[in-house]
């Protein structure tokens, strides 16, 4: 199945003593990347979180937010750090003496400077805590997987639609290059015979430099090679192979074919269909680098 980078999953759920949220969202990155906002009490669980989410993730940089609530009663301390508020209070009552300011300091004042009241779950069992928790990370994971399927397959759909209009293109050039040839044995034959005057023009000679501009111009392998990397790339999307970085190495080898097309062939004409043909090629690979 075809996946995007960009998704997000949410799950919630009550067990035990806990009221746990998970949320994952992630955009675009050439690796995987975690970012884990995971509350103290739970952090050694970091690890098997990241293992959840590697054996479902490839690529993109994911950021997770685990939230547990626990019921009143719990084991919860709330402390004062004594040292830190005694040094609040001395700067406190030395700038106010300093500066003649009125010393009206309370209880409800001095405790709502920073890191002076601090709420602590203590330490919890890791192994016990992941019993809870894993389901709920699990359930973000597959609602997050789903949503990235969900817009893979509008990127598949999408890519192989212009896979189509780029073939349309390549038939095109194909079928214009008889004209460039017989346009270009007209002006020759034209000017050998400004140049002859009366003598008749060496048929041979004529028919040998058109073949020559004929083979030099010739642009069959770039168009069949073209064709056959549009054709990789839509077989891929439709297996529902989701391998962004073997997608991108195919549009590097459409640009290639393009490129090689255009400087063959100086025609006017060629040369806006290459514009038509560059400008869906970028469009693809931008839809790429969003594929995991």
């Amino acid at each position: 199945m075809i996946r995007s980078m960009t998704g997000y999953g949410r799950a919630q759920r009550v067990l035990g003593s806990r009221d746990i949220t998970v949320e994952i969202k992630a955009v675009n990155h050439r690796y995987f990347e975690l970012n884990a906002r995971i509350p103290r009490a739970y952090l050694s669980l970091e690890d098997p979180i990241r293992a959840e989410l590697r054996r479902s993730i490839v690529r993109g940089k994911v950021d997770l937010n685990l939230t547990v609530k626990r019921e009143e009663g719990d084991d919860t301390d709330v402390s004062v750090d004594r040292e830190l508020l005694s040094k609040y209070l001395t700067a406190l009552r030395s700038a106010a003496e300093e500066f003649g300011l009125k010393d009206d300091l309370t209880a409800s004042t001095v405790l709502r400077l920073p890191s002076v009241l601090s709420a602590d779950a203590g330490e919890e069992d890791a192994a016990e805590a992941w019993k809870d928790i894993q389901p709920v990370v699990e359930e973000a994971v597959a609602a997050f997987i789903s949503q990235r399927e969900a817009e893979g397959q509008r990127l598949a759909d999408d890519i192989i639609a212009k896979c189509g209009e780029l073939t349309d293109l390549a038939a095109r050039v194909e079928a214009h290059l008889p004209a460039l040839i017989s346009a270009y044995e007209t002006r020759l034959r034209t000017r050998m015979e400004e140049l002859l005057g009366e003598h008749p023009v060496e048929e041979g000679r004529l028919l040998t430099e058109v073949a020559i501009m004929s083979d030099k111009t010739a642009v069959d392998e770039e168009l069949v090679r073209l064709r056959s990397h549009c054709a990789a790339l839509k077989e891929m999307l439709e297996k529902g192979i989701s391998n962004g970085k073997k997608m991108d190495f195919i549009v590097q080898e459409l640009n290639r074919e393009v490129n090689t097309l255009t400087s063959k062939i100086g025609d006017l004409d060629v040369t806006r269909i290459a514009i038509e043909m560059k400008s869906l090629i970028e469009k693809i690979r931008e839809q790429i680098q969003n594929i995991e």
